[in-house]
């Protein structure tokens, strides 16, 4: 009784006990995330766009202003001169020396334009919301991918308490298996068969170790730190189990970034189809102008030219551009960009029913593993608990070790579908957020 109750104590303390991780700091999911969020390329790549989208829209209202140009030159002249006049006289001179200074300030002020300017800041805005939105999608991509590596994680290290637990009744076996045959109850043959499950499950424990370190480093890449980086994962998975598909349904239309995405491109090309149309109207502009220059001759051959004259004054008026005929290009564009709409609206109404299947299709594996996993917790005890029971009775010679290897399977193979149908049903949960839009707040 006293062996019956030494492999009870082994099977709980090695399922239930957490790894040693004092020299390693624990990485919570939420602490994953956040560092993503923070170091992501894709994200700082996207964050760089919409700075460029802010900025633009921090001039939207320079469309409204006039645009006030000035130019100025120095001219300096050295020319030899003649001229042949109809009574028959010539005058020739040579080196005819003169400069001139001309300068001028202009002002053009748009206003109207068939209203365009007025679509083209409302567009520089909807740019601004379509830069946060691509932020917003990536960001409820990257996080799927670094919930999903960092449960892959805690997922393998479950199985190596799994493997671990298998190890103890092994290690138990080649105990009883070597006792036995010290006193003659036992044969070879049975011991060495124990010796060799132990180290398989050795090999197996080293292969889910490697793994854990793969799946780190892939998820140091998602985060962006440093390769090697030293942390530890949690040793548990939380389910929530009170997600309900209308909810989720409802909340898609709304939340999901990539339909949003879509829905605000349509905007902005209904914002460029106004400025298309704006193209037809006439564009009345106020012009001014102040004009100076100034002509030094140092000589002239002409009695009539002045050896200085200067000009300078101001003017302004109305000036009206109307478009009587382009090559219909005006009418093309119309038509290219009334077509990009319904291009757009199709890509939503695609967008829509791809991401409500998907949805459909995450909450009825979400709903089986649910199932599996209640139904694996009521069999990893039995399973348990058979293990416990033939291992006694293999100890007291009732039972064969063929009889404990048999439910030693049926224990491995049932951490295997707990573990699995635990670990799917995180991911079933962690897709149905992401297609709702709730990863991110």
């Amino acid at each position: 009784m006293k062996k019956f109750f030494f492999t009870a104590v082994v099977f709980s303390f090695v399922f239930a006990a957490p790894q040693n991780v004092s020299a390693q700091n624990i990485l919570t999911a939420e602490d994953a995330v956040a560092t993503a969020l923070k170091n992501n390329y894709d994200i700082q790549l996207l964050r760089n766009d919409s700075a460029a989208y802010a900025l633009d829209k921090s001039y939207a209202r320079a469309a409204f202003l006039p645009r006030v140009n000035a130019n100025t030159g120095l001219i300096y002249n050295n020319n030899d001169q003649l001229q042949k006049f109809s009574d028959g006289t010539t005058r020739e001179r040579k080196g005819i020396r003169s400069n001139n200074l001309a300068g001028a300030v202009q002002l053009n002020w748009t206003l109207f334009d068939g209203f365009k300017m007025f679509a083209t800041r409302d567009k520089l805005n909807e740019f601004v919301k379509l830069g946060e939105l691509n932020i917003k999608n990536q960001m409820v991509i990257t996080v799927a991918g670094v919930l999903k590596s960092y449960y892959n994680i805690v997922h393998q290290k479950q199985q190596i308490k799994a493997v671990e637990e298998q190890m103890s009744i092994n290690e138990e076996r080649v105990k009883q298996a070597d006792k036995k045959l010290s006193v003659g109850l036992g044969a070879k043959p049975e011991l060495l068969q124990a010796k060799l499950d132990l180290n398989a499950q050795k090999a197996a424990r080293l292969k889910e170790q490697t793994l854990v370190v793969q799946y780190k480093e892939q998820l140091n890449q998602l985060m962006n730190v440093a390769l090697n980086t030293p942390y530890d994962v949690t040793d548990t998975i939380l389910i929530n189990n009170n997600i309900l598909l209308p909810d989720v349904m409802m909340a898609a239309e709304t939340n999901n970034p990539q339909l949003l995405v879509t829905k605000k491109n349509i905007d902005i090309n209904y914002l460029t189809l106004k400025e298309r149309k704006a193209d037809r109207f006439p564009i009345v502009s106020f012009n001014s102008a102040y004009n100076y220059s100034k002509t030094d001759n140092k000589a002239v051959v002409n009695p009539f030219t002045p050896l200085f004259n200067r000009n300078n004054g101001f003017n302004y008026g109305i000036g009206v551009t109307i478009p009587v005929l382009n090559g219909f290009n005006t009418k093309r564009l119309i038509q290219q960009t009334q077509l990009d709409i319904d291009y757009l609206k199709l890509s939503y109404q695609n967008q829509k029913s791809q991401i409500e299947l998907g949805i459909t299709n995450a909450f009825k594996d979400y709903e089986l593993q649910k199932q599996a996993l209640a139904l694996e917790e009521e069999n990893i005890l039995l399973a348990k608990e058979n293990v416990m029971i033939s291992l006694e009775r293999y100890r007291l010679g009732i039972s064969t070790y063929l009889e404990l290897r048999e439910t030693q399977k049926s224990l491995e193979d049932g951490y295997n579908r707990l573990l699995l149908a635990r670990y799917n049903t995180k991911l079933a949960e962690i897709e149905l957020m992401r297609l709702k839009g709730d990863l991110v707040k």
